[in-house]
């Protein structure tokens, strides 16, 4: 699945969350480069910086950030997007360190704050107990910052939110707390159309984690409406996956991909739908078509890096018998990012 399934950390018996990252429109935010206040062809290369991020091409995305930070290292946009490159390579140190520049340079951005406590909680994710402790308080002062400076960002209300219900109260998690973000985001919804199924999702995982199944479904479901129906009846199939209810979750990745299909702003589905079938050892020719199908598309996004995408490709046709086609995947994934290393290690291990 996307980076919210990703292996969470533990902290006094409750899980910590390896940060998700978030969908966001991208014509806003290069409209947002556009707007920023720097010589005509900075704000070209941060835009070509941003459509590369997008398309999978972290090692050119890095080239032209670190270029543009030679001659201004406070750049607070190229700070952010160069920690967006980090952290879809997996470089999460290197990921807080730029993010942290960012938000020195401008503390009043909600999306550095977000992007920065993303960053840290991944390094929580990996770090040993009394490390993860102190880096999980650091991860949701940076979310309550985000949303603080804007309360109507679904992306850090829905961040915020993960984070409280994953922790434990001495980091500052908490239920309650969660489920007042849950009514915050549905409270969004007028102005919002994809907040109303950000709300259903984060209740699911709330009743999920309660153990209430029926609920958790209940929501799952009602998340599957509105513009982000793609990716919610991934969400659904995941819940499925999980439950080991196999013939219902090859039924939502069916509904997922034809809503994709509908919405081609939600070609991400594809790459989730296709993880799903990976993780459950289930059909895994559908799950190459699937990763096949996103990576095809012109709509791919920095949440599922394409080559995340054709280094878990590579791996299944390994599994499958086709050497030469996970040699080829393996080789297209380290061209885009030769620091990836998942991809340098794709055919060494059978993970997905």
């Amino acid at each position: 699945m996307s980076r919210a399934h990703l292996a969470p950390c533990r902290l006094a018996g409750a899980a910590v969350p390896a940060y998700i990252l978030k969908r966001s429109l991208a014509a806003a935010v290069v409209a947002a480069l556009l707007a920023l206040p720097l010589v005509a062809h900075a704000a070209d290369s941060l835009v070509g910086a941003y459509a590369a991020l997008q398309a999978g091409k972290a090692d050119q995305a890095a080239s032209v950030l670190n270029e543009a930070l030679k001659s201004n290292p406070n750049n607070a946009e190229a700070n952010n997007l160069l920690c967006r490159v980090e952290y879809a390579t997996g470089q999460f140190d290197q990921a807080a360190a730029s993010c942290e520049k960012a938000v020195n340079a401008d503390p009043s951005n909600a999306r550095y704050h977000l992007w920065l406590g993303r960053a840290i909680g991944e390094r929580a994710s990996h770090a040993n107990f009394m490390s993860a402790f102190s880096l999980a308080k650091k991860a949701r002062e940076q979310f309550e910052a985000a949303v603080k400076l804007d309360p109507h960002d679904g992306d850090a209300l829905s961040d915020l939110g993960e984070f409280y219900k994953e922790a434990p109260g001495a980091v500052g998690g908490g239920t309650d707390k969660a489920n007042d973000i849950a009514a915050k985001l549905e409270a969004l919804s007028s102005s919002d159309p994809s907040a109303a199924s950000r709300a259903h999702q984060l209740r699911a995982e709330i009743a999920e984690k309660a153990k209430d199944f029926a609920t958790a479904e209940k929501e799952f479901k009602a998340a599957c409406a509105g513009p982000r129906a793609a990716i919610q009846w991934m969400e659904l199939a995941a819940f499925y996956r999980r439950h080991e209810r196999w013939l219902e979750m090859d039924s939502a990745i069916k509904s997922g991909e034809a809503a994709a299909g509908r919405n081609k702003q939600s070609a991400v589905a594809l790459f989730d739908g296709a993880s799903n079938l990976a993780r459950a050892n289930r059909n895994p020719q559908e799950a190459i078509r699937l990763y096949e199908a996103y990576i095809a598309s012109p709509n791919k996004t920095e949440e599922a890096p394409v080559f995340e995408a054709l280094t878990r490709l590579a791996r299944l046709r390994k599994k499958a018998g086709d050497l030469a086609g996970a040699q080829r995947d393996q080789a297209a994934a380290l061209a885009l990012a030769h620091d990836y290393k998942p991809a340098q290690n794709a055919l060494q291990d059978d993970k997905h």
